[in-house]
């Protein structure tokens, strides 16, 4: 035992001097002195710039770097973390700062992804150019000759390493035993066994990266946790939302303030100072199984035209600044739906609660009071805080029946107190839809599918999304608010947080007209000038194919050469519209940035002055606008990567079976095609027939020894012989 004891002593005082020089190592590294590390600095990148590279023995001898080590790494560290040197292949070089640029990973895939320029300018990025780099990592960049039209980068270094390690995926069997197979990398990561929970092969997992190589498939992870087999759609998707720490559950301080405010309802105190509309016909009309109602509408016709009434519920009143309640708003900063979930930006208790304007029940709202012209012109506009009553709790589906007389009598019954409103909605939204083409704003069609889902969850199909009457009718009353909201703020120059839609980029548009000269060479002046192309000329494109074979191709085109609509604080317009005034004011339970705009109009209606909204709100709506493009950008991708998976879940009942479809992108690797009932999937170029091809990007591809040829927008037959869950991918052949 003594033995023992003294072998512990000796084993402690060298881990204590072991300690004690890593200190004295660290005091010795924080106090170099900064004209010593500057002076190093340019002396570093003046043999950079005589000798073009140099390994790392011969800079540290040119540099004399033994006169002061720690100042010398000091420099050497500064100039890698700036991007003013490049570490490659054990040499050093100096970057042309006129070439190179700081960028984000924003997205990864299996074999590519996408960084974001310190402007806000995206560009894909080849696997083989990604450098090993993780979503959110900080890189040095440069730009490379595009294969595509679309901007095109090759990752030189990393700058700053992300601190979001946490990747998704499939535990499966490689040469050197289990891996991680991610979205993030062609190859299985290693998993170190020894530090990991439980798994086994077939399952969906979340690991954390251990060690980072240069290389996606020099990474180490580990398992922390195990969500079951990843031939489940749904246990995908939990992995994928705790993989970017999307929050899900809500904390005890958040709920106990909900479920607080919750339980008091509406009170004699909280009407005062409202508009009373309770007597008036307002009335609700949303999905079947829409539980968060913050939209209603009423309706007025008269000999000078109409009285539209748009009353959003007031969330404003409920979630105060700086409360548990708006800082979870606003790091949530929307509602997320997937599938048959949802993500909610608020407890139940508010959203599906005292916010949701429920039939029966009285609740308070911002209301949008607009006069319209008979044509449907808005003419005046003004807001105000009300308290309501919905008269009746609508649902698209039975609302359209009534409009194209198929209800039967219980639905007519149930909807008697508003049947009158309804015709009268029905009358003045064919009025604003001739207004809408009027101003040109372009028609494009949803390429989105709906998931059937069976009572387990599992997607038995997929159906397009239709649109029947009446949810064109609400679109068009929410589309009047949001204008007239916009309008106001922008006229009197208050801060606001704008819903804005620019200009396609002139790249982008050069690209979709020389695919629609090839598409349609019968046509070589449906686009003229790429720099001033109008809402109107991309409504022409829609109106001369839309009964063309090659219509749904061109229909996504033109969605892609788009730009994305983000939010603002300024009043930049809304291309896709055409409208020179827009916002997001109609979903305050579901967005945060209608939520500020609440806010705001609600200081407004209370007399506040444009020099104290300035003074309040100026900075807060630039974070707020930058918070909910952020945020909007993770919903959409986390939707699109669920559709993909339950699209892959499906189809793997249907391995074998041969499908018609058509070609809708063509890329360096092969072509994806659109099945008939939805799906879509990829035909690689390696299980294409044998012979050489020939790949055209983006519109042809060629075998040249029998001379068959694929194109865009071809009729083409497959059979699908593979889908991965995880992944979201189908595999498809010719039949």
């Amino acid at each position: 035992m003594a033995r023992h004891n003294a072998k512990h002593q000796k084993r402690r005082q060298r881990e204590n001097s072991k300690h004690s020089e890593n200190q004295i190592q660290s005091r010795k590294k924080k106090f170099v002195r900064p004209e010593e590390q500057e002076t190093y600095c340019r002396k570093i990148k003046l043999f950079l710039e005589m000798h073009k590279k140099l390994n790392k023995n011969e800079l540290a001898q040119k540099c004399h770097s033994k006169r002061n080590i720690p100042a010398y790494q000091a420099a050497l560290a500064e100039l890698l973390k700036k991007g003013v040197i490049l570490e490659r292949r054990q040499y050093y070089t100096l970057v042309s700062q006129k070439q190179a640029f700081r960028a984000e990973t924003v997205r990864l895939h299996a074999h590519f992804g996408f960084i974001q320029d310190e402007n806000g300018k995206e560009y894909f990025v080849a696997g083989k150019f990604l450098a090993g780099s993780l979503k959110g990592d900080i890189v040095l960049a440069r730009e490379i000759p595009s294969r595509s039209g679309s901007p095109e980068a090759e990752v030189l270094s990393i700058l700053e390493e992300s601190s979001q390690t946490r990747i998704a995926g499939q535990v499966i069997a490689t040469e050197d035993g289990l891996g991680l197979l991610s979205g993030i990398a062609g190859m299985p990561l290693h998993i170190d066994y020894k530090e990991s929970c439980h798994y086994k092969i077939g399952d969906q997992v979340l690991c954390e990266v251990t060690h980072r190589g240069s290389r996606h498939m020099d990474h180490r992870v580990k398992v922390i946790l195990n969500f079951g087999s990843a031939d489940s759609a749904y246990n995908c998707m939990r992995a994928r939302i705790a993989e970017q720490e999307i929050p899900v559950d809500f904390s005890e301080k958040v709920l106990a303030e909900a479920k607080k405010l919750a339980s008091v309802g509406v009170t004699e105190f909280d009407r005062q100072g409202r508009l009373d509309l309770r007597e008036e016909v307002i009335f609700t009309i949303d999905g079947m199984h829409s539980k968060d109602l913050d939209d209603a509408v009423s309706i007025q016709k008269h000999p000078d035209g109409w009285t539209l009434g748009v009353h959003i519920a007031d969330v404003s009143h409920y979630v105060r600044p700086n409360s548990p309640l708006d800082a979870e708003a606003f790091r949530r900063g929307t509602s997320i739906y997937y599938a048959d979930e949802v993500i909610p930006m608020l407890p139940k208790a508010l959203s599906n609660g005292i916010c949701s304007l429920n039939a029966g029940s009285d609740r308070l709202a911002i209301s949008a009071i607009m006069e319209l012209s008979p044509e449907g012109d808005l003419l005046r506009y003004e807001f105000c805080q009300s308290v309501i009553h919905s008269k009746v709790r609508g649902v698209y589906e039975e609302c359209n029946a009534i409009l194209d007389h198929t209800a039967d009598s219980e639905i007519l019954e149930k909807y008697k107190p508003v049947l009158e409103s309804l015709e009268l909605l029905d009358q003045l939204s064919e009025k604003l839809e001739i207004l809408r083409k009027r101003r040109g704003s372009p028609e494009l069609e949803s390429t989105e599918s709906v998931l059937l889902l069976d009572e387990n969850g599992t997607c038995t199909g997929l159906a397009p999304v239709r649109r029947g009457r009446t949810e064109q009718i609400i679109e068009s009353c929410m589309l009047c608010a949001n204008e007239a909201a916009a309008k106001l703020a922008r006229e009197k120059k208050f801060p606001f947080v704008y819903r804005v839609h620019e200009n396609p980029a002139p790249e982008r548009i050069a690209v979709l007209r020389e695919m629609l000269t090839r598409l349609l060479p019968e046509n070589p002046e449906l686009l003229s000038d790429p720099e001033a192309i109008s809402p109107g000329e991309i409504q022409h494109i829609l109106d001369v194919t839309r009964n063309q074979t090659c219509f749904p191709v061109i229909n996504n085109l033109t969605l892609r050469s788009m730009a994305k609509a983000r939010y603002s604080e300024k009043p930049k317009g809304h291309f896709g519209l055409a409208l020179r005034d827009y916002t997001h004011f109609t979903s305050p339970i579901r967005r945060y940035s209608d939520l500020v705009v609440h806010r705001i109009l609600s200081d407004f209606l209370a007399g506040a002055e444009t020099d104290w909204l300035v003074k309040r709100y100026a900075k807060f709506t630039e974070n707020a606008a930058e918070r909910a493009s952020v945020t909007e950008i993770r919903a959409v991708q986390l939707e699109r990567e669920a559709d993909a998976c339950y699209a892959a879940e499906f189809m793997k009942s249907h391995i074998g079976e041969i499908f018609d479809g058509v070609i809708t992108s063509i890329t360096e690797f092969g072509m994806y095609v659109q099945l008939s009932n939805m799906a879509e999937g990829l035909l690689h170029i390696h299980d294409m027939p044998p012979g050489e091809y020939f790949t055209e990007e983006n519109w042809l591809i060629e075998n040249t020894l029998t001379g068959e040829k694929w194109r865009l927008g071809d009729p083409v037959r497959v059979v699908c012989v593979h889908a991965d869950v995880n992944a979201g991918h189908i595999d498809l052949a010719l039949s």
